[in-house]
């Protein structure tokens, strides 16, 4: 068998002396190795031996490397298209823009970015008579920066790095100290910071190991952290630093026994209290201790099954979003909201204040002096709604098809409530409605260069059948004067999974598309919690399966609708969206012309049969635990590597970063290496690596763009687009 850098090397010679001979994608290597389940099944894979934790084995590395060769022999032609399509999508970007200015302590905070660079530069201005969100923002877009504290200039801080990214930053109470956490491999594991923002001077220690979650105490000199476990990078116990002490004596401030919980910390609405929260898929309990002297937690309900909740304080009282039972025994499967007073441990403390519903999904909720504001979801859409001394009202939408959403509302004494608008044909948009007299201000609208009119475009809300009757909501988007007639290339995306709802949301790459007469179509299959938590609940455990059934009747239905050809549908998903990916193209491969893949989830049972692996307990009331018979004959039967078999497959553009964490890189390297080998079809797959990235991909606002770019132009030409 040839050594993986030598297939390298051959086809690229093969490819560079002839642009007829198409190049010869790698051959890895198979080696025998059983996986066993605890009841005895066993399972044959014969490219476990990519998995190398440390990402320094040889011979895996120069298979990611040769597949990488393959993939730029493989897109070579297409580089005009590429770097037309990256042109395009960043002439439409405002380079110097900023986001809009939170005032908090006395400050206005905002990120923005310089013209040319890749990263933000987080920085705040100091609050005086006359200054407002929009007089900085003008200040901004004219280049005054007089007045401006930088406290992060990320593109310093990224320079020489191939990857980079700041997860959270925070300043103390009296303004004066900023802590912030880095990554500089994708890996999800960030290191501590701290600096002086009066001398500008760093504190020499540095905390490693640890999540991007970040509180300060009101002491401005005690920090609370979460620490990861090196393996797993679980999230496994707080802990607290003191400005000027040695870290390794940072004391644990509490450590979760059971791995299949994550954790968190927070400060309450009223900066009463700093909160430890720890969540399952099916539990949650939080403990609380005064930010002024945190040294005793309590805690505010004890974790129950099948009990989930969260809580903020504000008002002498805690208001709990919770999917506890009503007082009448029956389920809040939407949830609800409940209160409870100082000094509450128990859920026999709750009162219930906003009742459930069957047909409303309550999704979360902000506090203020004179109102409240609560993020609901019903029909398949987001809306806000007020709750006021004199009653109630919804913030009204503009379209059919839209997301909405609670924005940055960092004080609570105010008649002023932010929110976040957008849809397919409507650019990300800030407004701000005062509760009282109705008034709305458009404090922020992305700018979108190029000629850009919304008008040119047209956004569909739609229903398609599943084969079991249940009705998916579909949301589409295609430019005035697209004929239905069944001629069209279509892009459907979906996630489908943890209960994340796909909203249907403006994007400057898809506009590239819809310019070259494309539709494209977001699927809100089971799986996401778009219609409610029992859409959700439809779509996980033993009725996975929902999932995929889900899209695949969404694209039948698309294209007996006139939005596309038969044979010119794409398909597009990402991690557990990549899952899906890999199941419709075993079930349905037929249905789709080319399939982009990217850090797809592959490789469900071998994963979900390793706890070491980072995710895998967490995710046990997701998919199941495929140590018992039951879950692992089902996801058997789903999972996309066992299930490859000798038939004709679409192109496939699969993605991968080595670093990545959720999703790790060997689970489709080895699905795309049993791929090639069963394969039947003359279609390309390509099978991309970012050596230097993580499930993110590359750093950088631009860089992504490229990337996306190169998986367009794949797309394109395989759909006869022109």
């Amino acid at each position: 068998m040839k050594s993986h850098a030598l297939i390298a090397g051959l086809f690229l010679m093969s490819s560079l002396a002839s642009a007829q001979t198409p190049p010869t994608p790698p051959d890895a290597d198979k080696k025998p190795h059983v996986v066993k389940a605890p009841f005895g099944a066993e399972r044959q894979d014969e490219y476990y031996w990519l998995r190398d934790d440390s990402r320094k084995d040889a011979a895996m590395l120069g298979y990611l490397n040769a597949e990488n060769a393959y993939a730029d022999a493989v897109l070579a032609p297409s580089k005009p298209v590429q770097d037309k399509l990256y042109e395009e999508i960043v002439a439409r970007i405002k380079q110097d823009d900023a986001s809009v200015p939170y005032r908090d302590r006395g400050y206005w905070y905002y990120s923005r970015f310089e013209t040319g660079k890749d990263y933000p530069v987080h920085a705040r201005r100091k609050d005086a008579p006359g200054i407002d969100a929009l007089s900085i923002q003008q200040a901004n877009a004219a280049s005054d920066f007089a007045g401006e504290e930088v406290l992060l200039d990320v593109n310093q801080l990224a320079a020489g790095k191939d990857y980079y990214s700041v997860g959270d930053y925070e300043v103390t109470p009296d303004n004066a100290v900023l802590a912030y956490a880095d990554d500089s491999n994708g890996r999800r594991q960030y290191t501590i910071r701290f600096r002086n923002l009066v001398t500008g001077q760093a504190y020499p220690e540095t905390i490693a190991g640890v999540s991007a979650n970040l509180v300060w105490a009101d002491d401005n000199k005690t920090l609370f952290y979460v620490e990861n476990d090196p393996e797993t990078l679980l999230t496994v116990r707080v802990k607290k630093h003191v400005l000027g002490t040695d870290p390794k004596l940072d004391p644990v401030v509490y450590e979760e026994q059971d791995d299949s919980f994550y954790m968190g910390i927070d400060r309450t609405r009223d900066d009463k209290y700093i909160v430890i929260g720890v969540s399952s898929t099916v539990s949650d309990e939080l403990r609380y201790a005064p930010a002024s002297d945190p040294r005793e937690f309590t805690v505010l309900a004890p974790r129950a099954r099948d009990v989930e909740y969260d809580a903020d304080h504000f008002g002498g009282r805690w208001v709990i979003r919770t999917n506890d039972r009503n007082q009448d025994g029956t389920p809040a499967t939407n949830f609800k909201l409940v209160t409870a007073a100082d000094g509450a441990t128990a859920r026999k403390d709750w009162q219930d204040w906003i009742a459930h519903r069957d047909d409303v999904l309550v999704e979360g909720f902000e506090l203020f002096d004179g109102f409240t504001a609560i993020a609901e979801r019903s029909g398949g859409l987001e809306r806000v709604r007020l709750l006021k001394a004199d009653g109630e009202e919804y913030i009204q939408a503009d379209e059919s098809a839209y997301s909405m959403g609670l924005d940055v509302n960092s004080e609570p004494d105010t008649d002023w409530v932010r929110y976040s608008y957008t849809s397919m044909t409507t650019p990300a948009t800030v407004y701000e409605l005062n509760v009282n007299t109705g008034e709305r201000r458009l404090l922020k609208r992305q700018p979108v260069l190029g000629g850009y009119d919304p008008a040119n475009y047209v956004t569909e809300r739609l229903w398609a059948t599943a084969r079991d009757g249940v009705k998916i909501p579909v949301s589409i988007v295609y430019k005035k004067g697209f004929e239905k007639n069944g001629k069209a290339a279509l892009l459907q995306y979906a996630y489908g999974s943890y209960g994340m709802s796909m909203d249907p949301g403006f994007s400057v790459t898809t506009v590239s598309l819809l310019d070259r007469g494309m539709a494209y179509a977001i699927a809100h299959i089971r799986g996401g919690q778009e219609m409610g938590r029992k859409w959700y609940e439809d779509g996980k455990l033993l009725k996975k399966k929902n999932s995929f059934t889900d899209f695949i009747d969404v694209t039948d239905f698309l294209v007996k609708q006139g939005y596309a050809a038969p044979n010119r549908v794409a398909a597009h998903g990402g991690s557990a969206g990549g899952l899906l990916m890999g199941a419709i193209a075993n079930m349905a491969p037929d249905r789709y012309r080319v399939i982009l893949s990217q850090v797809p989830f592959v490789d469900v049972v071998t994963t979900m049969l390793d706890p070491t692996i980072p995710l895998t307990t967490n995710e046990y009331d997701e998919w199941g635990n495929p140590e018992q018979k039951p879950f692992y004959d089902y996801i058997v039967t789903y999972s996309p590597y066992d299930n490859l078999e000798a038939k004709a497959y679409p192109a496939m553009f699969v993605g991968t970063g080595l670093w990545d964490s959720q999703v790790q890189y060997w689970e489709p390297a080895k699905y795309v290496a049993r791929l090639r080998d069963l394969n039947t079809s003359a279609e390309p797959v390509v099978f991309r690596t970012n050596m230097e990235a993580g499930h993110g991909g590359k750093s950088g606002r631009f860089r992504r763009y490229r990337e996306q770019a190169e998986m367009y132009a794949f797309m394109l030409e395989r759909l006869g687009v022109e």
